[in-house]
């Protein structure tokens, strides 16, 4: 049987400021990656998030990012493998708090934007940031990009990882995304995506945006919900799985 986690990275709401269409995308997801105050969300919008989560039973995960909220988390910041692990440490168990204090548990970890992005290629900050997930709870699953350098450091201590594939995002040669500031980082067509997403669930496979073949394989699926558009594409993406016969659940479940 094909299966997949369909994941969304929410709670980016801050203040008076509103974000996303979470109480939409929710219900139709299999987990959510609640910001944790540095890159996006305050306390008040993760508690509302996390309690929209697990009123619809999805699986709550913690997605740290860099401390800039200004910047959404998108720019690079040379932080120390020692400022990474605690930056980790300190988003994550802000997360689990606010679930605990909801009887829910947490469930996984997926940093955020460069934060996310730098991990996948440097090992020093992916060692830094799966020994924090590690220390908080080694049973914490780490969600990385598929076949980098964060999965590769969480597989070296153990940890259950979540490799990541990303339905609106075109790949470099080298199995990267393609960088935001690059007119060609973002899937246009819907169709498109979509089929790029059941190509890389059955045949673990995906193209690159000069056409190379990259072999990956898929345990999430992140959908964005930011977007004007995010609803709609979250609905057909959801029932393109569906009619495939892949089924929607979350990893370890």
């Amino acid at each position: 049987m094909y299966r997949i986690d369909l994941n969304s990275d929410l709670g980016e709401s801050f203040g008076r400021y509103t974000l996303g269409l979470d109480d939409q995308i929710i219900p139709l997801v299999s987990s959510v990656n609640v910001a944790c105050g540095m890159h996006a969300g305050d306390p008040v919008v993760m508690r509302k998030t996390v309690a929209l989560a697990a009123g619809a039973q999805v699986a709550i995960g913690a997605h740290p990012g860099y401390p800039d909220l200004q910047g959404f988390g998108r720019r690079d910041m040379n932080l120390s493998p020692d400022e990474a692990y605690a930056y980790t440490v300190y988003q994550v168990g802000a997360l689990q708090g606010f679930c605990e204090a909801q009887g829910v548990g947490l469930a996984h970890v997926k940093p955020h934007g460069q934060f996310y992005n730098r991990a996948a290629v440097d090992r020093a900050l992916a060692d830094a940031i799966a020994q924090a997930v590690h220390d908080v709870n080694p049973e914490l699953i780490l969600v990385g990009l598929a076949n980098s350098q964060l999965i590769a450091a969480g597989q070296a201590l153990g940890m259950t990882c979540a490799q990541e594939f990303f339905a609106d995002r075109n790949y470099t040669d080298a199995g990267q995304l393609v960088p935001r500031t690059q007119p060609d980082a973002m899937v246009a067509s819907e169709d498109v995506a979509i089929e790029r997403v059941i190509r890389a669930v059955k045949d673990g496979a995906v193209l690159s945006n000069t056409g190379k073949l990259i072999e990956l394989h898929a345990d999430t699926l992140c959908v964005h919900g930011d977007s004007p558009s995010a609803l709609a594409f979250v609905q057909k993406i959801r029932a393109a799985l569906e009619a495939e016969g892949i089924a929607i659940l979350p990893v370890g479940a």
